[in-house]
């Protein structure tokens, strides 16, 4: 009997998965920038990460046609808190776009950082955000102690970065859009039509337990502790 209860327990993560499959999105990014941060002189620059005021991670882009530009993923905005540490994640849609995502590949993960606050203001101003018009972008730097400073790295409000089969790099995204999935907030937090900016800006919304690993890898690799 005690057998058959451990194994009942052990299944129920799985099956919540399962039934939930925007939470199992959301771990997913969290293993996601976990395999990025630990792979050596490939990860992305510490001292961007400090800076950053939001984060966007998007696990498994699928594209159709990358030389048409066909591309469509679901991931998570999480933005800095004033008093410290990482919002709870507000869903987003990827859509469209067809710079930096390498030719041949089935389906590509995709982070972004936003690098201050006037382009975080911009990402929940309007239900559409494309990247390169509302806010300047360029490809991130590769390395974990090396930002590589370019102007137009630091000229940039969005930097991104993209990994398919095993390579990862710095891409423009310029032309993509980003909106909100209100769909998958309410998988995530029961609430009907419940927008980005109450999620990530109010403060309110406890986050997901499935949130955890992504919360807690953002501030592992990033020191500065609030505004």
């Amino acid at each position: 009997m005690k057998t058959l209860l451990f194994v009942l327990t052990a299944a129920l993560p799985v099956l919540a998965q399962k039934e939930n499959p925007h939470a199992a999105r959301l771990e997913e990014a969290g293993v996601v920038l976990q395999e990025i941060m630990d792979t050596k002189d490939k990860a992305i620059p510490q001292d961007l990460l400090d800076r950053a005021e939001c984060a966007i991670v998007v696990p498994g882009v699928k594209s159709g046609a990358f030389i048409i530009g066909g591309k469509y993923g679901r991931g998570f905005v999480t933005c800095r808190k004033s008093g410290g540490g990482w919002s709870s994640p507000g869903s987003v849609k990827v859509e469209g776009g067809s710079v930096g995502f390498q030719i041949g590949g089935s389906e590509t993960d995709v982070v972004m950082l936003v690098m201050n606050e006037r382009g975080a203001k911009r990402l929940f101003e309007k239900s559409k955000f494309t990247v390169g018009a509302e806010a300047m972008a360029a490809g991130g730097p590769v390395g974990r102690t090396s930002s590589a400073e370019t102007d137009a790295t630091m000229r940039a409000e969005i930097l991104s970065w993209s990994r398919s089969r095993g390579l990862f790099a710095g891409v423009s995204l310029k032309g993509a859009t980003m909106r909100e999935d209100t769909d998958a907030n309410e998988g995530l937090y029961g609430a009907k039509k419940l927008k980005n900016i109450d999620i990530v800006m109010g403060g309110k919304q406890p986050a997901p337990a499935s949130a955890g690993k992504l919360l807690g890898l953002l501030n592992k690799y990033s020191s500065r502790k609030g505004k």
